[in-house]
């Protein structure tokens, strides 16, 4: 057997019940909303708890969400080590090596580790430490 044979079983799938349509059909009537009550008059909205204080507005809430807020993706200075010498480190050199999956909002470059190789690195944002370390090796920063 192969996968373009696959059949459903004989009797495996069964036709949808079409609800409200008399008696005789099983599920007239009422259409298996049962007597009376708030389900069978009509529907409530998500998150409704029958009146009593719903989970949303029992929690608390904290603090302040920016929703400008900018996130960067993180590259440390050491993963920089793997380019030859006077290359031009670009964002999209990096995503295209595997180093960053998703620049986000943009790149920053952080100092943990050394650099060996005198490279010029563009990214968004750069920390003091990783500025003066891709210095010292000799090469150049361009805040793009």
């Amino acid at each position: 057997m192969k996968l373009n044979e696959l059949k459903a079983a004989e009797g495996s799938r069964s036709s949808r019940t079409r609800k409200g349509r008399g008696i005789s059909a099983g599920k007239g009537k009422t259409a298996g909303r049962g007597q009376k009550g708030q389900k069978a008059r009509g529907k409530t909205r998500i998150g409704f708890e029958g009146g009593q204080m719903p989970l949303y507005r029992r929690t608390p809430k904290r603090g302040f969400n920016n929703i400008n807020r900018k996130e960067y993706a993180v590259v440390n200075v050491t993963k920089l080590d793997v380019f030859d010498e006077g290359t031009e480190v670009t964002p999209e050199l990096l995503q295209a090596q595997g180093i960053v999956k998703n620049t986000k909002s943009g790149i920053k470059v952080l100092g943990d580790g050394k650099l060996t190789k005198k490279l010029t690195v563009k990214a968004n944002k750069f920390s003091k430490t990783a500025q003066s370390a891709i210095e010292n090796a000799g090469g150049k920063i361009e805040v793009v």
